[in-house]
């Protein structure tokens, strides 16, 4: 009989959460809208772009802190939109002077605009750097174990390989590297991008992920509130069942009933 998998803290970077569920705060149709579905996703941590978003650094314009408080949430600066390592190194620098020496960000180089794939040789040259210059470093990557476990080695506190391309909903399309990169895995893992609804969560979850980062799922959606509530129910679904073990597939039936004492 297989071991009981015990259920263990999320912690990054020495915080432990209570939510496994990261969001961020794109592509809703107004601040109002951000502020109800993160509420609603019960997130800790949001994820905030920082060549996108005003957090500060445009006076007289609405600033996202007003309706995400730094006070309520951890935010996650990220470097979405950067596609060569120095860029990623300089929004990561203004993203601290930004929010008072924060040092915990999410590392993302991207390779073109068509497919905003990771740029898997710039992001190890920026996480390289933030690193070394004490940054707390989450990094989106690829699916593929071998940069995954040179991220985790140069020292970044989670690796965040892609279930599919950002803003697809496509779901996870390769569970079998995912599974790689958990086995081997010293660091947390979180699954980012590509989510689409609420299975898909759900699966990443039971796969053994830490977590899971989303926006264009709950972003996107007809009604962007309740499906925060749905991928909210959805991770807690998905840990309990990882931590409960799954039966074992089976080619044939199975009688559920017992077989033995039957009245003749």
């Amino acid at each position: 009989m297989s071991q009981v998998r015990t259920d263990k803290p999320f912690t990054l970077a020495g915080r432990t959460y209570q939510s496994r569920l990261l969001v961020g705060t794109g592509k809703y149709k107004d601040l109002d809208e951000t502020r109800a579905a993160i509420e609603a996703s019960g997130a800790e941590i949001v994820t905030v772009a920082v060549r996108r978003t005003n957090i500060g650094q445009t006076s007289g314009e609405p600033n996202l802190l007003d309706v995400i408080s730094p006070d309520r949430y951890t935010i996650l600066p990220n470097t979405a939109g950067c596609y060569t390592a120095e860029d990623a190194v300089r929004t990561c620098r203004l993203a601290r002077e930004l929010l008072d020496g924060h040092k915990l960000v999410k590392l993302e180089v991207l390779a073109d605009q068509k497919t905003l794939f990771p740029n898997v040789v710039e992001t190890l040259k920026a996480a390289e750097v933030l690193v070394k210059e004490g940054f707390d470093v989450m990094v989106y990557t690829s699916d593929d174990p071998v940069i995954a476990r040179r991220l985790a080695e140069i020292g970044c506190v989670a690796v965040m390989p892609l279930a599919g391309l950002i803003g697809t909903g496509l779901g996870i399309c390769n569970p079998y590297n995912l599974r790689i990169i958990l086995e081997e895995a010293t660091v947390p893992v979180l699954v980012d991008a590509g989510v689409g609804t609420a299975s898909d969560a759900t699966i990443a979850m039971e796969l053994g992920c830490d977590a899971v980062l989303m926006n264009s799922a709950i972003a996107h959606a007809q009604d962007p509130v309740l499906m925060a509530r749905a991928m909210k129910h959805a991770i807690e679904a998905g840990r309990l069942a990882y931590l409960a073990g799954r039966m074992p597939k089976k080619l044939y039936a199975s009688a559920s009933s017992p077989l033995e004492g039957l009245i003749r």
